[in-house]
């Protein structure tokens, strides 16, 4: 029967999708559902009750979606990695039980019970990240490939998810539940197209081979690897930082969702022409310039100040983070080349991750002012590209 199909779309003129595009299917969707949550939560979690209450609310979010990725992620995502089809499974059963988490919310969206199943959203949306970042190495033939791959599919996440930003608005003046609906069906949309990704594939093999643990150990791959940190632990901490203080300056909503537009359509373009940036330019000096970018706009934030300067902060850490991401990925790809590429990528995103969410923890705990917080970033990147440059990489010419 299955080959019967395959002979009729052979006739038909038509071709199977790829593996790759599949993914970018549930990725899309992923994407649109995502954006649809965040608007739908952004007055019951945050725009809507007092600035001391948005700080509990908001630092208990972040504490309860860090402690699984610290206890549990280190153990079972190895597991997961190992079995043929598991992170197909984890992307299935992640989509259908946020789909189900969210069709939940909307019953209790005026509920004290609203606050635990964000949170369990949260967790979910962390867990399908890296899911998504070991699946990527499994469905590409080189690392050329791979760069252009995740380069697409950010590009795809961010033009999909803000189209999808505009519907979820006018739902949203309707009504809140409205919004939840569009997020339910998106995720479950994107749990039915999972199931057509690549059934037997293990992402990684048991075993670690001795190059790899050599390599992984490398000057230029720890430099790298501390340098990404940096740059997700700097996206983290600006989004809560911002947030909080166009909250206490009364600067109003529609401030921030600037700030979170223009950050989307940094980051769009970013990933449309890393993979070009990376043909003219090295890895390394990709990386270079993503960390001064960042550091010079942050002194220069801090120094004037301002809501237009805080904005156009947030904005340029978005798009050199992804920069920073894309060279990151090829450095790993030229330093390590004997590492298993979903098992490295996998390790690092979940640390990565981890970082994002401290660093926003530090932005919630402690309230600093506009430009105290924005000169904190500038002068940590500055120290993180004198760090960077300080690395011993395999090739000079990088």
């Amino acid at each position: 029967m299955r080959e019967n199909s395959r002979i009729a779309i052979s006739k038909s003129g038509l071709t199977p999708a790829s593996p790759l595009r599949r993914l970018g299917r549930v990725h899309a969707l992923t994407a649109c559902g995502e954006a649809a949550f965040a608007i739908a939560l952004a007055d019951s979690l945050f725009l809507s009750i007092s600035p001391d209450a948005a700080r509990s609310k908001v630092l208990m979010f972040l504490a309860i979606s860090l402690a699984p990725f610290a206890v549990i992620a280190p153990f079972i995502g190895p597991v997961i990695d190992r079995v043929p089809g598991g992170r197909r499974i984890t992307v299935l059963m992640v989509n259908l039980l946020r789909c189900i988490t969210v069709v939940l919310m909307v019953q209790r969206i005026n509920s004290v019970a609203l606050f635990p199943l964000a949170f369990i959203s949260l967790v979910l949306s962390r867990t399908y990240a890296v899911s998504k970042t070991a699946l990527v190495p499994t469905l590409v033939s080189s690392d050329q490939e791979l760069v252009a791959a995740n380069g697409s599919l950010g590009l795809l996440a961010g033009l999909l998810g803000l189209g999808a930003a505009v519907p979820a608005g006018l739902l949203q003046l309707v009504d809140s539940r409205l919004t939840l609906v569009m997020s339910a069906v998106m995720f479950g949309l994107a749990g039915f197209v999972s199931l057509q990704l690549p059934r037997h594939v293990a992402t990684t093999p048991k075993t670690i081979d001795a190059a790899e643990i050599t390599e992984l150990h490398g000057s230029g791959v720890r430099h790298a690897a501390l340098s990404m940190m940096l740059l997700r632990g700097i996206v983290g901490f600006l989004f809560f930082h911002v947030a909080f203080w166009l909250r206490d300056e009364r600067a109003g909503t529609a401030w921030f969702a600037l700030a979170l537009g223009l950050s989307s359509l940094a980051t769009m373009l970013a990933n449309a022409i890393s993979p070009m940036l990376r043909r003219w330019i090295s890895e390394r000096t990709m990386m270079t310039v993503s960390l001064t970018v960042i550091s010079v706009t942050g002194v220069f934030a801090g120094v004037f100040g301002g809501i237009s300067a805080g904005i156009i902060l947030i904005a340029v850490c978005n798009g050199m983070g992804s920069i920073g991401r894309l060279a990151f990925e090829s450095i790993i790809q030229r330093e390590a080349p004997d590492a298993n590429r979903a098992r490295t990528f996998v390790k690092f995103e979940t640390i990565n991750q981890l970082v994002w969410v401290s660093s926003g923890l530090v932005a919630v705990v402690f309230t600093f002012s506009g430009a105290v917080g924005f000169a904190i970033v500038g002068v940590s990147s500055a120290m993180g590209l004198i760090y960077f440059l300080s690395a011993d990489f395999a090739d000079p010419k990088s």
